[in-house]
């Protein structure tokens, strides 16, 4: 199976889910955090930095979860000011 390319709209709203995980991470080391949601303390920092715009949804809800994020509130922090080039053009993108 050939994956497509992402947009840049996926890629921005993959870099905005890591500025939002990095936040609420506050203090908390990046090794902790990961040890406590299980997963890989580069998988966690890579999600972080954008360089996995697309995480597994398992993944960003152990995330979620270890910090007491809901994943409404991640997917409206990732959306809220991001318009896709399909929804601009009058096309339908359900995410």
């Amino acid at each position: 199976m050939v994956r497509p390319p992402l947009s840049s709209w996926d890629r921005e709203r993959g870099r905005q889910l890591g500025r939002l995980l990095r936040e609420a991470r506050g203090e908390r080391s990046m090794v902790e955090v990961a040890a406590a949601c299980g997963v890989s303390v580069d998988t966690l920092r890579k999600i972080e930095t954008g360089r996995i715009p697309t995480p597994a949804l398992f993944t960003v809800a152990a995330v979620a979860a270890t910090l007491d994020l809901s994943l409404d509130a991640l997917v409206q922090g990732c959306e809220g000011e991001l318009v896709p080039e399909e929804k601009a053009a009058g096309g339908g993108l359900i995410a």
